[in-house]
Order: C-alpha cells, then structure tokens, then sequence
C-alpha cells in the first residue's frame, strides 16, 4: 500500500532506479519501491509524460531501461530530501545561510540547480531560517580533510602538522585510520609513530597532511566509533579514578566510553571503578560525573577531586541562607505587582 510518499517521490526515486538498474522489470520495480506492479508502470508512464523516454524492451533479458544517450540532471531531488538537505546544513553548519560562507555557497548552487518547483521551499528555508551559531563549534578544513580520506583509501602513511590546544605545533607520522565525526567534531583515528600508539586528532587542528609512499594495513574488524570513544578518554593529562557504590551493569549506561574504563570491584560486583583521565577535570565533574545517579567517590587523581570538591562548595553555597539582608527584596516583591 501506499503511504507517506508523494507520486512525485516516486517517480523520481523510479527514475534513479532505472538510471543504475537498467533492464528492470515492472515486479522488480514494484518490489524497490514497495508498491503494486501497476502503481510501478503509472510511475513509469509519469516519467514519460515528464519527457524522460523510458524503453520497455521485452523478451526474457527485457525490462525498463533509459534511451541510450538520453541525458538527465546528475542529481534529482524530491522537495522533502531538498528541505532535509538544507535543514541538516543549517544543523550542523550555521554559516551556510550566508552565500559568502564556503558550505553556504555550495548549498546555493545546490539550491539552484534544482527544478524551481521542488527547489522553491528549499530556497525559502535557506533565506528565511535563522541558525544561532555554536560558540564551540571547529570546523575542518576541507582540503586537508579531503587529503586525509584520499591517504585512508589508498592505506598511505601521512605526516601530519598539528597544533594542540595549547598552541604547540610539531609534526607526526601517522598512519590513517578513519575520519569520524563526534558530537560536530572531527577526529582522525590513526596509529601515531610518534607516539608509538593509536591517538586521536582534532581535524581542525591539523594544519597540514602530505601522503608518503609508504604502506600500511588498516586493522581488521576496525570500529572506527567505538575505538575512537575508547580513545578519548585515555592519555589525557589528568588521570581518574572514581568509585561507584554501584555494579558495573547499572552504573554503565550513564558512563560513555570517553569517561574511560568502567571494571567491576569486589567478588560480589556490588561497587565498580572508572579508570581514565581528562583535559578538563571541572567538565568532568559538573558535566559527566554530576550526572550519574550513584553514590561515587574520587579514588584516584587530585585534579579531578579538587573539581569535585569546588562543585560540591558551589552547590551547597546554592541552598544555604543567605547573608544577613541579601534576597530580602527579592521576598517584598513575590507575590505583588
């Protein structure tokens, strides 16, 4: 039956079928599109009326197929895969409804190589929409990120020039795992011969990527996510170590992977311990640990104590009595006009 698709949708998704899968029947088509054999010929018979000549050739090899030399825009969209488009631009990048911003200007000519009937609302969201900007927000150079995928897809060793957060800048051989974008942020995963150890850089941060000749092999079974969150949140300057009086199996899903290794404590399992380290213990505190609803108590690591220490003071400062005389304005006026 169908649902939730307008006739349009799926006469352009027929027509993207038919330009990868010539010779495809009339079943085959219906199948794809999940819909009846005869709804699949209307769809054909849309394409037709549209001006795209469609083929029936028959026989046992026959089926639908695009006359050849028949040239079509390189991308059709529907008006809902236009809007989307634009909406999760502006998402992640803000920026774009300026055409100055280099995301936005590709966006335009995205925009306007559409038909004016399905590009019209796309061109409105982008002009009238409003994205409040992201304070924290990096953007990665496209080059250099472009020069990092080709170096993963051809298993190319890269030297890196990179600047920490700290404005250090040195330079790394590094061999490429995976680009993994995180929470708006990309990283690379890689084996760092610097190091001698697998790290994880701020893309944004890489000033310069120039592939060697030399050849690596990518690791098997590789989960760039999962080793990536592993990574993060080990070999920072701080180390952690923080008691839960929980078992691990309840305690796990408020603790990610970046907040480090979660082990159970005891023959009974009845407490765990979270091993890792951080750059920033006052994040680590108010944002991560503050979360978790279980009694904890810092085991390991002075900065991370301290942080904890400092958010404690500050929130039982929050429901303390005041000074003598201070809010007593604030009571005057609760309740009046």
């Amino acid at each position: 039956m169908e649902t939730g698709t307008s006739p349009t949708a799926r006469a352009l998704r027929t027509l993207e079928i038919l330009r990868t899968r010539p010779g495809t029947t009339a079943e085959q088509l219906a199948e794809k599109l999940g819909v009846t054999d005869r709804a699949a010929r209307r769809y054909v018979a849309i394409l037709r009326e549209a001006g795209i000549p469609v083929d029936s050739v028959r026989g046992p090899h026959g089926g639908y197929q695009l006359r050849r030399g028949t040239r079509l825009p390189p991308v059709s969209f529907t008006q809902s895969e236009a809007v989307g488009l634009v909406m999760a631009v502006l998402d992640g990048r803000p920026a774009a409804t300026d055409s100055g911003d280099l995301v936005g200007s590709a966006l335009a000519k995205v925009i306007h190589a559409l038909p004016e009937g399905i590009g019209r609302q796309a061109a409105a969201l982008r002009e009238h929409a409003a994205a409040a900007p992201d304070p924290s927000a990096a953007y990665a150079d496209p080059a250099i990120t472009s020069a990092l995928v080709d170096a993963i897809a051809s298993r190319r060793r890269v030297v890196i020039t990179y600047r920490s957060e700290a404005g250090n800048q040195w330079q790394a051989a590094v061999d490429p795992w995976a680009v993994v974008v995180r929470r708006a942020r990309w990283y690379l995963l890689c084996h760092s011969h610097r190091a001698d150890a697998v790290r994880t850089y701020r893309v944004d941060r890489v000033l310069a990527a120039e592939e060697t000749a030399v050849a690596f092999r990518m690791p098997e079974d590789l989960d760039p996510v999962a080793v990536l969150e592993e990574n993060l949140g080990t070999g920072w300057a701080y180390p952690t170590r923080v008691l839960f009086d929980a078992p691990a199996e309840q305690v796990a899903p408020w603790v990610g992977p970046s907040m480090g290794r979660l082990e159970p404590v005891g023959a009974a399992g009845q407490q765990c311990v979270l091993v890792g380290s951080t750059r920033n213990p006052a994040m680590y505190a108010q944002e991560w640990l503050a979360a978790v609803p279980f009694a904890f108590h810092i085991v390991g690591g002075t900065e991370l104590r301290d942080a904890v220490a400092n958010l404690a003071s500050h929130l039982a400062a929050a429901v303390s009595e005041p000074a003598s005389g201070a809010g007593q304005g604030w009571r005057r006026g609760v309740g009046g006009q």
